[in-house]
């Protein structure tokens, strides 16, 4: 699995400690000395790794996105096309990102966080989801069970679809309308997923 790496010991240990600050009190009020108390290192330690409380979230999510999107994809099976597995892999790893708390607390206390990401630059986890959407690809591609097409057009493009439900989903459902909740809405982007690529 891709992972952050650490030019230290104890950086899984950091970015556990900074996931539980910033869902106690958001990311404006996470402070490094906070971090470092509950990770049981010296501010120092932080410092060298990570100048702010801000790249330090970043580097949190990244780790927790791309746990999410590796573990979302079935594995290889001989009963399952490839299109299968990413189309399932897609449509559940949105589920479980509008699920995460780290998202959830992002979006409700932070939001701004996320806008350098939507219009203005790609980060660590969208270029790591970009590799293993586009790798997985070229496995449906040599199956024939994914419609043929540059690699790198068709990966960002599916990324671009499928971020936007998991970011702006909430501003389109309705709870009181059955045809309009969020599990209607993933069916549509399953719909979505598997006629684009469909050969």
């Amino acid at each position: 699995m891709a992972h952050i790496r650490h030019n230290y010991e104890g950086g899984d240990a950091v970015l556990d400690a900074a996931r539980d600050c910033v869902l106690a009190v958001g990311v404006r009020r996470t402070t490094l000395t906070d971090v470092a108390r509950r990770a049981g290192v010296s501010r120092m330690t932080l410092y060298r790794r990570w100048p702010d409380v801000r790249t330090l979230v970043g580097d949190l999510m990244t780790r927790e996105w791309i746990a999410l999107a590796v573990n979302a994809i079935p594995p290889a099976a001989p009963d399952a096309t490839t299109r299968a597995r990413l189309v399932d892999g897609l449509v559940d790893g949105v589920a479980a990102f509008r699920a995460h708390p780290l998202f959830h607390k992002i979006v409700d206390v932070d939001p701004e966080l996320l806008l350098p990401y939507l219009l203005d630059r790609r980060g660590a986890s969208q270029d790591a989801l970009l590799g293993l959407i586009t790798g997985t690809l070229a496995e449906g591609h040599a199956d024939g069970s994914v419609r043929r097409c540059g690699p790198d057009l068709q990966a960002r493009s599916l990324l671009l679809v499928v971020q936007s439900f998991a970011m702006s989903l909430r501003t389109m459902t309705e709870p009181d309308d059955p045809g309009l909740t969020d599990a209607a809405f993933l069916q549509e982007l399953r719909t979505l997923l598997e006629r684009t690529l469909s050969p």
